[in-house]
């Protein structure tokens, strides 16, 4: 029995050991760290995601100081504001959306109440987006449409057909220059009154007397024109689009008989009575096609010929008006001249006079201009 009971004490004591190597073991297992490779590279990840903690966190905070500031202004605004004032502040909106400088296409098919497909002026075409303050009732196939500088979608619709370069050529203000401006030529001022003037001033005057003013009107080719009736248009150097037609395998040649075609399809159509003249000018008349200047497209040719004695007279007294004369200077020397002086030439000649005055003045005072007024002499016109 003794022996049992030895026996199974050294049981219990190896059992008892047993516990305390596992209870050994687990309790460093547990404090041990495990190992990680490679270290700097986990701290640069760890790193990594502290900054964007930060930055969402400045992201939160802004985003709700702006909707504390929205909140306050809207407050604001609906305490006691002036319906114009609101109104004023939703357009200026809608500018700052639309953005600036604003681009122009014509839209070519509609894809949904969103998205459509527009070609632009350089060529190609793109599917974009409508933006929601666009009138959608006034998009159709072709119309002109303002496009976003950057995405290109449409922020408004140009309710206005006309081409916009059209618009470049209107003339705003009045010019300043009148027929008292004019040396000479009035017989060609009677004629353009007569062909222009007074068919838009006076258009009764030619229905007493039964006389039908020049057709000389447009309602189709310019429609800007038509809307700003009473107007004028001028076409200069007509001889570069009316030349005479002959056989060309030039495209370009073929594209300019083209639009003189197109010119003259339009003279067909012009009102007896309309409220738009054109006159064309050309320094070349016998280069023009007899089609295009025959009656009943233009109705009135009026020549500017070189001016004679008498009209280079009123020209250097016209420039020469505002300018200080020496005695020495005789005008009749440069009228009686056989030379064919044209009016710009005798404005040169004036010109150039007072510059070369002006320059002796300044050689003379070594740079500092007398505030009396300077004359110009005889040899200042290169006599």
């Amino acid at each position: 029995m003794g022996q049992n009971q030895s026996g199974m004490g050294n049981g219990d004591g190896k059992d008892d050991k047993d516990k305390k190597k596992r209870k050994a073991g687990g309790t460093s297992a547990a404090a041990k760290l495990p190992a990680v490779y490679p270290t700097s590279r986990c701290k640069l990840r760890l790193l990594r995601m502290q900054r964007v903690h930060d930055h969402l966190l400045l992201e939160e905070e802004y985003v709700e100081n702006q909707e504390r500031q929205r909140k306050a202004k809207a407050a604001k605004e609906g305490a006691g504001s002036d319906p114009d004032d609101r109104l004023a502040d939703e357009r200026g909106r809608v500018d700052d959306m639309r953005g600036s400088p604003m681009g122009v296409g014509t839209l070519e098919e509609m894809i949904d109440d969103d998205h459509a497909i527009v070609s632009s002026t350089t060529g190609p075409e793109y599917y974009v987006s409508i933006m929601s303050f666009v009138d959608k009732d006034l998009l159709e196939p072709g119309a002109s449409v303002l496009l976003h500088h950057k995405s290109v979608s449409i922020v408004g619709v140009l309710t206005d057909d006309a081409d916009p370069l059209v618009s470049v050529m209107k003339l705003d203000k009045a010019p300043t220059e009148s027929y008292a401006d004019i040396g000479g030529l009035e017989t060609q001022i009677q004629e353009v009154r007569e062909s222009v003037e007074l068919p838009l001033l006076h258009p009764e005057l030619y229905e007493e007397m039964g006389i039908k003013p020049p057709r000389v009107s447009f309602s189709t080719v310019l429609p800007v024109a038509a809307e700003n009736a009473p107007s004028i248009v001028f076409i200069d150097e007509i001889d570069a689009i009316g030349t005479k037609r002959y056989e060309s395998t030039s495209g370009g040649e073929r594209e300019v008989q083209r639009t003189m075609l197109e010119l003259l399809n339009q003279l067909d159509g012009f009102d007896d009575r309309g409220d738009v003249k054109v006159i064309m000018a050309t320094n070349k008349i016998e280069t023009l096609d007899p089609a295009l200047i025959r009656p009943g497209r233009i109705d009135r040719k009026i020549l500017f010929e070189n001016p004679d004695q008498n009209t280079k007279r009123k020209i250097f007294t016209l420039h020469t008006s505002k300018m200080s004369l020496n005695d020495d200077v005789d005008l009749e020397e440069f009228i009686g001249q056989k030379d064919d002086l044209s009016g710009a030439d005798i404005k040169a000649i004036c010109s150039e006079a007072g510059l070369m005055a002006l320059r002796e003045a300044d050689a003379r005072t070594n740079g500092r201009l007398p505030n009396n007024i300077f004359m110009c002499t005889f040899a200042d016109f290169g006599g």
